[in-house]
């Protein structure tokens, strides 16, 4: 059964209706304002989280049982302390494992849209920066020159790590975790600047280009079509 959804109106000042339009605006989808609203009330609210970590019997039973195949082998040195772990489970200290292990218990998951549109990302620089290794000295010229200034240097610069810090976790484990898109690897990815807009205007020049890119490259005159932002 679908989830009841109830009409509900507000009204807002023109400043803050323009804030509300320039962060549609960056995602990579443009919502329309109604759905821009309901996200920014969504990302706002806090996430309802238990306080402690549930475990069924026999969940608790093959816990006990990997602490005790973690002390037989003798993993001193890992990260899991078993003790402490049959200590909390037997002591009814739930509640003490996110304490210590909140990296472990924590309740953030990747959007699968952004998941998406990272890969979307990662998948265009890929061909740019591959494209323009195999420009001539000429054709290079005429980039940098008609795609002033993007057109020198050409180079993925990642996520804003301030205010696009998602993206960039994703791009990284794709890259550094996954061995994904080898080309950037042991990069910052981090760009100290709000690049979601501009990437998805890229990527709407580039998904015309994508299907006709198979055994072959960009040239040079696609590529001034992506760099050159105008």
């Amino acid at each position: 059964m679908a989830a009841k959804s109830e009409r509900f109106e507000m009204r807002v000042d023109e400043e803050l209706l323009a804030s509300v339009d320039e962060w549609r605006r960056q995602q990579y989808d443009v919502p329309s304002r109604a759905e821009a609203m309901r996200r920014l009330v969504e990302l706002g609210l806090p996430k309802p989280a238990s306080e402690t970590v549930k475990f069924s019997d026999g969940e608790k039973l093959l816990v006990c049982m990997m602490g005790d195949i973690y002390k037989h082998l003798k993993l001193v040195n890992g990260d899991i302390n078993p003790e402490f772990i049959n200590e909390a489970i037997f002591g009814g200290h739930n509640w003490a494992l996110r304490w210590e292990m909140s990296g472990l218990f924590q309740d953030h998951e990747d959007n699968p849209q952004d998941v998406n549109f990272v890969v979307n990302v990662l998948d265009m620089w890929d061909f740019i920066e591959s494209g323009y290794v195999d420009l001539s000295k000429k054709d290079k010229e005429r980039l940098e020159k008609e795609a002033e200034p993007f057109g020198k240097n050409v180079q993925f610069r990642g996520f804003d790590g301030n205010n696009e810090s998602t993206h960039m976790g994703i791009a990284r484990f794709l890259i550094e975790k996954m061995d994904r898109f080898a080309r950037f690897k042991k990069r910052e990815l981090n760009s100290h600047m709000p690049t979601i807009g501009t990437y998805q205007r890229m990527l709407n020049v580039f998904e015309p280009m994508r299907a006709s890119l198979v055994g072959t490259g960009l040239d040079v005159n696609q590529l001034i079509l992506l760099l050159a932002r105008k």
